[in-house]
């Protein structure tokens, strides 16, 4: 897939001198074929200053998506443009889990080629995950990387699933039992299984019903050998109690519930209205 034009920010989580005089505030986006979100917060004060998340109806294009990233911004333009730091996650499934003693920089287009479809001219970025010696390879959009360098100078940018899979392991406490954790969200779930704090599958899939759903997730588990009496599965997300996802996976799975999160840089009570956005909220 063509991301964007030859060129992308360095990858960088310093901060440029002109930034001393900032307001304290963090700005996290997260982009996805799916849909946009953003949050602003005050570092000092831990309160959430603007939050915004748009679902696309249909799968969008990079192209779309940035026109619809430029018209967030501009509805949301007393944001401001003064952050002491800006992340943006790159959410997508153009991306390879590799053994850290297995990789060479040198070989990154291969890591992907048969995971996903690539082109001569995609750009591509590598995340380590901490304690788990594991290097995430991936795509980034990189015209949204361009857009958003040109609107703040340098910022850090990574995938969802070194997002996720970082800071679930952190929430995970050691059990014998494997625990099962999904992101879901309108149109995709990301999944991910853990097991005495080691990662043993992360991945992600796109569905349309609730039945796709069990599919993906009982489909995953049965290659794992995981038993489904043992196994704790733990949702979050777009889902809640009694709603169908819910309801169907506790016909197959005996332990389930929904989880909400902890160890967040500010009070979760100021998101009780709003759908949770765990990756984003997780780079406050």
């Amino acid at each position: 897939m063509v991301t964007g034009p030859l060129s992308m920010t360095e990858k960088t989580t310093d901060i440029t001198q002109s930034k001393k005089n900032n307001t304290f505030r963090k700005l996290s986006i997260q982009v996805g074929l799916n849909g946009l979100s953003f949050c602003v917060l005050d570092t000092i004060s831990k309160k959430i200053l603007a939050f915004e998340k748009i679902a696309f109806k249909t799968p969008s294009t990079p192209y779309l998506m940035l026109k619809e990233l430029k018209g967030m911004f501009g509805q949301k333009s007393k944001i401001g443009n003064e952050f002491s730091e800006v992340v943006v996650i790159h959410k997508n499934n153009m991306f390879s889990l590799v053994p850290k003693p297995l990789f060479n920089t040198d070989e990154l287009p291969n890591y992907l080629k048969f995971n996903a479809k690539i082109m001569a001219n995609d750009l591509i970025a590598h995340d380590e995950v901490p304690n788990q010696d594991i290097v995430n390879v991936y795509v980034p959009y990189t015209n949204i990387n361009n857009y958003i360098f040109d609107l703040f100078g340098e910022f850090e940018f990574k995938h969802s699933g070194t997002v996720l899979i970082n800071t679930l392991l952190n929430q995970n406490r050691v059990s014998n039992q494997p625990v099962c954790y999904i992101q879901v969200s309108e149109k995709d779930m990301e999944m991910m299984v853990v097991s005495e704090k080691k990662l043993l599958f992360y991945n992600q899939f796109e569905y349309k019903t609730k039945e796709d759903f069990l599919y993906y997730l009982l489909f995953s588990l049965e290659q794992l050998q995981i038993d489904l009496t043992k196994i704790q599965l733990k949702l979050f997300g777009s889902v809640e109690e009694g709603d169908g996802i819910y309801e169907l996976s506790r016909n197959y799975i005996e332990h389930v519930s929904v989880f909400v999160p902890g160890n967040l840089s500010f009070p979760f009570e100021q998101l009780a209205d709003e759908t949770i956005d765990f990756s984003i909220l997780s780079t406050l």
